[in-house]
Protein backbone atom coordinates (compact mmCIF):
# COMPACT_ATOMS: atom_id res chain seq x y z
CA UNK A 1 0.00 0.00 0.00
CA UNK A 2 1.32 3.19 -1.11
CA UNK A 3 0.99 6.29 1.12
CA UNK A 4 1.18 9.86 -0.47
CA UNK A 5 3.62 12.61 1.16
CA UNK A 6 2.55 14.78 3.66
CA UNK A 7 1.94 18.46 4.07
CA UNK A 8 3.39 19.91 6.98
CA UNK A 9 2.55 23.50 8.09
CA UNK A 10 4.73 24.66 11.22
CA UNK A 11 3.88 28.20 12.80
CA UNK A 12 7.25 30.10 14.08
CA UNK A 13 6.62 33.23 16.22
CA UNK A 14 9.23 36.15 16.69
CA UNK A 15 10.22 36.76 20.05
CA UNK A 16 13.08 38.27 21.98
CA UNK A 17 16.52 35.91 22.03
CA UNK A 18 16.42 34.00 25.26
CA UNK A 19 20.07 35.37 26.19
CA UNK A 20 18.31 38.96 25.70
CA UNK A 21 17.31 40.70 29.25
CA UNK A 22 14.22 42.05 28.73
CA UNK A 23 13.55 45.53 29.41
CA UNK A 24 10.51 47.06 30.34
CA UNK A 25 9.24 50.35 28.96
CA UNK A 26 9.32 53.79 31.19
CA UNK A 27 5.36 53.95 31.62
CA UNK A 28 5.36 50.08 32.14
CA UNK A 29 2.73 49.72 28.83
CA UNK A 30 4.57 46.89 27.52
CA UNK A 31 7.95 44.79 26.63
CA UNK A 32 10.65 47.81 25.44
CA UNK A 33 11.71 45.82 21.54
CA UNK A 34 13.98 48.71 20.13
CA UNK A 35 17.35 47.67 19.61
CA UNK A 36 16.60 44.29 20.87
CA UNK A 37 17.80 41.27 19.39
CA UNK A 38 15.19 38.97 18.60
CA UNK A 39 14.64 35.31 17.02
CA UNK A 40 12.51 32.37 16.23
CA UNK A 41 10.76 30.91 19.28
CA UNK A 42 12.77 28.19 20.11
CA UNK A 43 9.67 25.48 20.94
CA UNK A 44 8.87 26.53 17.20
CA UNK A 45 12.53 26.08 16.33
CA UNK A 46 12.44 22.42 17.78
CA UNK A 47 8.70 22.14 15.34
CA UNK A 48 10.51 23.08 12.49
CA UNK A 49 13.24 20.71 13.02
CA UNK A 50 11.07 17.89 13.53
CA UNK A 51 9.38 18.52 10.29
CA UNK A 52 12.53 18.45 8.82
CA UNK A 53 13.21 15.10 10.39
CA UNK A 54 10.08 13.67 9.21
CA UNK A 55 10.59 15.30 5.31
CA UNK A 56 14.31 14.03 5.15
CA UNK A 57 12.71 10.18 6.34
CA UNK A 58 10.05 10.59 3.74
CA UNK A 59 7.27 10.89 5.61
CA UNK A 60 6.67 14.71 4.96
CA UNK A 61 6.43 15.64 1.00
CA UNK A 62 6.23 19.83 1.96
CA UNK A 63 7.01 22.06 4.99
CA UNK A 64 4.96 25.57 4.76
CA UNK A 65 6.07 27.85 7.37
CA UNK A 66 4.05 30.49 8.85
CA UNK A 67 3.85 33.47 10.81
CA UNK A 68 2.19 36.24 12.12
CA UNK A 69 2.90 39.85 12.54
CA UNK A 70 4.86 42.87 10.66
CA UNK A 71 7.42 42.46 7.93
CA UNK A 72 10.15 41.88 9.82
CA UNK A 73 8.78 38.20 10.90
CA UNK A 74 9.92 37.65 7.62
CA UNK A 75 13.55 37.12 9.56
CA UNK A 76 12.07 34.17 11.43
CA UNK A 77 10.13 32.62 8.07
CA UNK A 78 13.93 32.83 6.25
CA UNK A 79 15.46 30.82 8.74
CA UNK A 80 12.77 28.12 8.85
CA UNK A 81 13.23 28.24 5.36
CA UNK A 82 16.91 27.84 5.51
CA UNK A 83 16.81 24.95 8.04
CA UNK A 84 14.83 22.82 5.39
CA UNK A 85 11.44 24.14 5.42
CA UNK A 86 10.25 24.73 1.55
CA UNK A 87 7.62 27.34 1.46
CA UNK A 88 6.63 30.52 3.42
CA UNK A 89 3.52 32.01 4.46
CA UNK A 90 2.88 35.82 6.39
CA UNK A 91 0.25 36.80 7.58
CA UNK A 92 0.58 40.97 7.94
CA UNK A 93 -0.58 42.22 11.14
CA UNK A 94 0.97 45.13 13.13
CA UNK A 95 -0.90 44.40 16.45
CA UNK A 96 -0.21 41.86 18.98
CA UNK A 97 -2.06 39.25 18.44
CA UNK A 98 -4.12 36.51 21.06
CA UNK A 99 -3.88 33.03 20.99
CA UNK A 100 -7.32 32.57 19.83
CA UNK A 101 -6.39 35.27 17.39
CA UNK A 102 -3.46 32.95 15.87
CA UNK A 103 -5.71 29.33 16.67
CA UNK A 104 -8.20 31.19 14.14
CA UNK A 105 -5.87 32.63 11.37
CA UNK A 106 -4.27 29.07 11.50
CA UNK A 107 -7.94 27.74 11.06
CA UNK A 108 -7.85 29.70 7.88
CA UNK A 109 -4.84 28.86 6.28
CA UNK A 110 -5.58 25.14 6.59
CA UNK A 111 -8.94 25.31 4.29
CA UNK A 112 -6.80 26.55 1.94
CA UNK A 113 -3.71 24.51 2.33
CA UNK A 114 -5.43 21.21 3.44
CA UNK A 115 -2.51 19.68 5.75
CA UNK A 116 -2.05 16.58 7.36
CA UNK A 117 0.44 17.60 10.39
CA UNK A 118 0.38 20.98 12.29
CA UNK A 119 3.29 21.59 14.12
CA UNK A 120 3.55 24.15 16.65
CA UNK A 121 5.75 24.66 19.78
CA UNK A 122 3.80 24.04 22.90
CA UNK A 123 4.14 28.24 23.71
CA UNK A 124 6.19 30.73 23.20
CA UNK A 125 8.95 32.17 26.07
CA UNK A 126 7.41 35.61 25.85
CA UNK A 127 3.89 34.96 26.85
CA UNK A 128 4.18 31.22 28.05
CA UNK A 129 0.19 31.09 27.20
CA UNK A 130 0.65 27.05 26.18
CA UNK A 131 -2.69 27.39 24.22
CA UNK A 132 -2.48 27.99 20.31
CA UNK A 133 -2.10 24.36 19.56
CA UNK A 134 -5.21 23.28 21.83
CA UNK A 135 -7.60 26.19 20.46
CA UNK A 136 -6.28 24.96 16.86
CA UNK A 137 -7.29 21.55 17.62
CA UNK A 138 -10.17 22.39 18.69
CA UNK A 139 -11.18 24.57 15.69
CA UNK A 140 -10.34 21.95 13.14
CA UNK A 141 -11.84 19.37 15.21
CA UNK A 142 -9.11 17.40 15.61
CA UNK A 143 -7.12 15.10 17.56
CA UNK A 144 -3.60 17.32 19.42
CA UNK A 145 -0.86 15.45 21.08
CA UNK A 146 1.08 18.78 23.37
CA UNK A 147 4.17 18.63 24.78
CA UNK A 148 5.74 15.66 22.31
CA UNK A 149 8.56 14.18 23.06
CA UNK A 150 9.05 11.61 20.46
CA UNK A 151 6.80 11.99 16.87
CA UNK A 152 6.64 8.58 14.90
CA UNK A 153 4.12 8.67 11.42
CA UNK A 154 2.84 5.34 9.84
CA UNK A 155 0.37 4.27 8.27
CA UNK A 156 -1.30 7.44 8.23
CA UNK A 157 -1.44 8.05 11.73
CA UNK A 158 0.76 10.35 14.61
CA UNK A 159 2.99 8.09 17.43
CA UNK A 160 3.16 10.56 19.89
CA UNK A 161 5.27 10.03 23.33
CA UNK A 162 4.12 13.13 26.12
CA UNK A 163 6.03 14.06 28.83
CA UNK A 164 3.48 14.28 31.69
CA UNK A 165 3.81 14.01 35.08
CA UNK A 166 5.09 10.92 36.31
CA UNK A 167 6.25 9.65 33.49
CA UNK A 168 5.82 9.38 29.65
CA UNK A 169 2.30 8.94 27.82
CA UNK A 170 2.23 7.79 23.77
CA UNK A 171 -0.67 8.47 22.02
CA UNK A 172 -2.03 7.76 18.19
CA UNK A 173 -3.93 10.10 16.15
CA UNK A 174 -5.58 9.90 12.86
CA UNK A 175 -4.37 12.84 10.79
CA UNK A 176 -4.47 15.71 10.35
CA UNK A 177 -3.62 16.32 13.87
CA UNK A 178 -1.93 19.49 15.91
CA UNK A 179 1.55 18.32 17.85
CA UNK A 180 3.07 20.63 20.25
CA UNK A 181 6.49 20.09 20.26
CA UNK A 182 8.94 20.12 23.97
CA UNK A 183 12.41 20.57 24.65
CA UNK A 184 13.53 16.87 24.47
CA UNK A 185 12.11 16.37 21.16
CA UNK A 186 15.35 16.96 19.08
CA UNK A 187 18.14 19.17 19.33
CA UNK A 188 17.45 21.61 16.12
CA UNK A 189 20.64 22.13 13.58
CA UNK A 190 22.35 25.10 12.43
CA UNK A 191 21.77 26.56 9.25
CA UNK A 192 24.76 26.50 6.89
CA UNK A 193 25.75 29.37 5.25
CA UNK A 194 24.54 27.89 1.53
CA UNK A 195 21.02 26.74 3.12
CA UNK A 196 20.84 30.73 4.03
CA UNK A 197 21.27 31.55 0.39
CA UNK A 198 19.55 29.20 -1.22
CA UNK A 199 16.44 30.18 1.59
CA UNK A 200 16.58 33.70 0.10
CA UNK A 201 15.39 32.05 -3.20
CA UNK A 202 12.28 29.80 -1.64
CA UNK A 203 8.70 31.54 -2.73
CA UNK A 204 7.20 33.36 0.46
CA UNK A 205 3.73 34.69 0.28
CA UNK A 206 2.09 37.17 2.26
CA UNK A 207 -1.55 37.09 2.83
CA UNK A 208 -3.35 40.14 4.97
CA UNK A 209 -5.95 39.59 7.81
CA UNK A 210 -8.59 40.73 5.22
CA UNK A 211 -7.70 38.25 2.69
CA UNK A 212 -8.25 35.14 5.19
CA UNK A 213 -11.73 37.02 6.81
CA UNK A 214 -10.15 37.55 10.20
CA UNK A 215 -11.19 39.98 12.53
CA UNK A 216 -8.78 40.17 15.57
CA UNK A 217 -11.01 39.61 19.07
CA UNK A 218 -10.23 42.46 21.49
CA UNK A 219 -11.35 40.61 24.87
CA UNK A 220 -7.55 40.86 26.19
CA UNK A 221 -6.43 44.39 27.19
CA UNK A 222 -2.71 44.37 28.57
CA UNK A 223 -2.62 46.72 31.46
CA UNK A 224 0.74 46.86 32.50
CA UNK A 225 4.09 45.33 32.63
CA UNK A 226 6.54 44.88 35.61
CA UNK A 227 10.22 43.91 35.80
CA UNK A 228 10.56 40.49 38.44
CA UNK A 229 10.83 41.85 42.17
CA UNK A 230 15.04 41.94 42.52
CA UNK A 231 16.71 39.04 44.78
CA UNK A 232 18.64 40.43 47.52
CA UNK A 233 22.12 39.90 47.79
CA UNK A 234 23.02 36.57 49.41
CA UNK A 235 25.03 36.54 53.46
CA UNK A 236 27.74 35.02 53.43
CA UNK A 237 28.51 33.47 57.03
CA UNK A 238 31.68 32.68 58.94
CA UNK A 239 30.86 29.55 60.75
CA UNK A 240 28.43 26.78 61.35
CA UNK A 241 27.84 28.80 64.99
CA UNK A 242 27.25 31.89 63.49
CA UNK A 243 24.99 29.96 60.61
CA UNK A 244 22.98 28.11 63.69
CA UNK A 245 22.42 31.41 65.47
CA UNK A 246 21.01 33.43 62.29
CA UNK A 247 18.40 30.57 61.57
CA UNK A 248 17.27 30.49 65.37
CA UNK A 249 17.22 34.08 65.47
CA UNK A 250 16.97 35.86 61.96
CA UNK A 251 13.13 37.07 61.99
CA UNK A 252 13.45 36.53 57.85
CA UNK A 253 14.07 33.18 58.37
CA UNK A 254 11.15 30.68 58.21
CA UNK A 255 11.29 27.17 59.46
CA UNK A 256 9.37 24.64 58.13
CA UNK A 257 7.04 23.08 61.11
CA UNK A 258 7.56 19.54 61.95
CA UNK A 259 4.35 17.23 62.32
CA UNK A 260 4.09 17.97 66.25
CA UNK A 261 4.38 21.64 65.95
CA UNK A 262 2.08 22.20 63.09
Amino acid sequence: MTHHPLKAIVAVKRVIDYNVKVRVKADRSDVDLSNTKMSMNPFCEIAVEEAVRLKEAGLVGEIVVVSIGPKSCQEQIRSALALGADRGLQVECDTPVSPLDVAKILQKIQQEENADIFLLGKQSIDADNNQTGQMLAALLDCPQATCASRVHIEHNKAIVTREVDGGLLTVEMSLPAVITTDLRLNEPRFAALPKIMQAKRKPLAVKTLADLAIELTTDIELISVDSPTQRQAGVILSSVDELMSTLRNDPNVQMPKHDKEA
